[in-house]
């Protein structure tokens, strides 16, 4: 009987497959370099890409700084002068509204009707006075409606009482708003005036 020795095939048979495990062994961390050079070349491509880009950002500051130095340094004189304008209207308001606001009361007072004190808190005005009659106030209440420089004219009270020598007179006492008049505040070129308030007759 013929014997076959089978361990040299078997042996030469393992030393090939761990020839090939370690070829593949090989090309896989070939691959896997590869890969990782090819994502470290891209990643270090980006960052110089971006680091130019925020060069370049920092140069464009620094060459555009003057200009917005010179336009904050505008902004901000502006800003004083506006506050400078508007104290002066505001002083100029002042020193004309008391002179104003008796002239127009002055031009809006009816005859045989006196006022005897004007008082002001802000721009809360408080007439008070004499009048002969009911209809004279109505009147004075309507003129002062329809003035630029006056605005919610109410009447809070009136009263009957007794004038010099006996006389009967009607006492009254008047609440408005003073105001700056403006031009969009003027009445439209034919609106209807307004129709003063009719007071009632003490009896």
């Amino acid at each position: 009987m013929i014997q076959i020795n089978l361990l040299p095939v078997r042996e030469a048979k393992r030393k090939a497959n761990v020839k090939q495990h370690v070829l593949e062994l090989v090309l896989v961390l070939i691959v896997v370099v590869a890969g990782i050079g090819f994502v470290h070349i891209d990643l270090t491509d980006n960052l110089e890409t971006t680091q130019n880009s925020i060069t370049q950002m920092q140069n464009d500051i620094e060459k555009f700084k003057p200009q917005l130095d010179q336009v904050a340094a505008f902004r901000a004189k502006k800003a004083e002068l506006q506050k400078k304008i508007d104290v002066i209207a505001g002083l100029d308001r002042a020193r004309k509204g008391p002179v104003r606001m008796m002239d127009e009361l002055a031009t809006h007072t009816p005859e045989r009707l006196w006022l005897e004190t004007v008082s002001a808190k802000g721009t809360t005005i408080e007439l008070t006075g004499q009048s002969l009659d009911n209809e004279l106030v109505a009147v004075f209440l309507g003129s002062l409606g329809e003035s630029p420089y006056f605005s919610n004219v109410d009447l809070n009270s009136t009263e009957l009482a007794s004038g010099p020598g006996g006389l009967k007179v009607v006492r009254f006492k008047i609440q408005a708003q003073m105001k700056m008049p403006s031009a969009e505040a003027a009445p439209a070129p034919g609106a209807p005036a307004a129709q003063p308030p009719v007071a009632t007759k003490q009896g």
